[in-house]
């Protein structure tokens, strides 16, 4: 099979699996020899600042000198992103090589009555085998959601777990209390491992250093309060940190949270043995790029793209608009799944904008329609119109913005990478 074919294999896949357990792929990792056991991981999970906190573990590990793998989920510009190497991307042969092994595994197991793996199993299998292939020295893997069941689960105890920030989200599946959703993310913490807990609230705390204490699982907790704010703009962020100078590229009042617990973690594994100097911790973390994440796309007027999805990312993001953009005109992209508590994200941001666009996320059932969301903002902000595409969106925006006011696009990561691609295509044609 050819690229394509390989791609329409994974997500026919679709149909089949459904409910969470690690049986099926355990199954799959059997019948192809087990390669996670040949690799050593850093593990995240958390609701919030999972992408972030992977980009500056890796960013610094690579600038060390190592070869780390990242798999991560979901992705901006290119799927192939899901899986890297030192920031490079599988290539499409690399992939269909994988792919077809997997499918030949896949039918072996279903010849025996065996359950088919879901999309997300098989490209974590797949990742898998692409970094053994690659002879990675430490694969940093996020999980998709939860921790407990998640297919990302199936590691033996890894070098690290590293907890974003916890907070409600996806609560039909992992609980509607944040002690339930701690203690399912709790779930990746395995004998042998050490742990590294960003800023928590404190129910979310509790869980997770129970968990360490039983099954005693050294832990270290980051301190973002204890974070001294030397310089924050748009260009970037320098604070003091327990004696250190970190500085970051990245814009927003969640960054430093996430820099400083990727920080504690790169230091934990310089406890561990790992060979990786302060030097290389500051200056990898201060090399950290992240797509999607407070991100400017376009200046004239400044164009922002953001994933704040649910409630505790809208109230960052609330956070930094007051902070970077104030007494600025604002103008909102935004487009959410419905099985997000998106009412309560728009009752955080709509007040602020001027005007507001509502899209569809494509080629996603879970999107909510751009008029129903619509509706719902329109309870707190009258001036809103849900758009039929993106390329509507966008050059609505750009058409009622003047060159010192402000777009952001937020929401779902899922169409930021398209968002992207129509304002570049967009700025174009006015250039002509």
């Amino acid at each position: 099979m050819d690229y394509r074919e390989a791609r329409a294999y994974i997500e026919e896949q679709q149909r089949y699996g459904g409910e969470m357990s690690l049986g099926p792929i355990r199954a799959l990792l059997e019948e192809l020899g087990h390669p996670e056991r040949c690799l050593r991981f850093v593990h995240i999970a958390g609701t919030n600042g999972k992408g972030s906190i992977l980009s500056y573990i890796s960013t610094a590990l690579t600038h060390a000198g190592y070869r780390v793998g990242r798999y991560i989920s979901p992705t901006l510009y290119s799927y192939r992103e899901r899986f890297q190497v030192n920031g490079s991307f599988i290539s499409r042969e690399e992939y269909v090589e994988f792919a077809e092994k997997i499918r030949q595994a896949v039918e072996n197991i279903a010849e025996r009555g065996g359950r088919k793996p879901s999309p997300f199993e098989l490209e974590t299998v797949l990742g898998f085998l692409y970094f053994r292939a690659r002879n990675c020295d430490l694969v940093v893997l996020e999980c998709g959601m939860g921790g407990r069941d998640d297919a990302t689960n199936v590691i033996p105890a890894p070098e690290l777990c590293v907890f974003a920030s916890i907070s409600l989200d996806h609560t039909q599946y992992l609980g509607g209390t944040l002690e339930e959703i701690a203690a399912v993310k709790a779930g990746i913490l395995k004998e042998g491992t050490w742990a590294v807990m960003g800023g928590q609230k404190p129910e979310a705390s509790r869980v997770l250093e129970k968990v360490c204490l039983a099954k005693k699982i050294p832990f270290f907790k980051a301190e973002p309060e204890k974070a001294l704010t030397q310089k924050d703009s748009l260009e970037g962020q320098v604070f003091l940190y327990h004696g250190y100078r970190l500085e970051i590229s990245l814009a927003g009042s969640c960054q430093k949270e996430n820099a400083v617990t990727a920080f504690e973690a790169l230091k934990a594994l310089q406890k561990k043995g790992w060979a990786l100097t302060d030097a290389q911790i500051l200056e990898g973390i201060r090399k950290t790029l992240w797509q999607g994440r407070f991100t400017k796309i376009g200046d004239h007027p400044l164009f922002y793209v953001d994933g704040a999805h649910n409630p505790d990312a809208a109230d960052k993001l609330r956070q930094s608009v007051r902070q970077y953009f104030a007494g600025r005109r604002l103008f909102f992209i935004i487009g959410v799944l419905k099985d997000k508590d998106y009412r309560r994200v728009v009752s955080m941001t709509a007040p602020l904008a001027e005007q507001i666009f509502t899209i569809e996320t494509p080629d996603n059932d879970r999107a909510l329609p751009a008029e129903e969301l619509a509706e719902v903002i329109a309870e707190y902000n009258p001036r809103v119109a849900a758009c039929q595409r993106i390329s509507d969106a966008v050059e609505q925006a750009y058409l009622a913005a003047g060159k010192d006011d402000v777009i952001l696009a937020f929401g779902s990561l899922s169409f930021l990478g398209e968002l992207t691609r129509q304002v570049s295509e967009y700025r174009e044609r006015m250039r002509c």
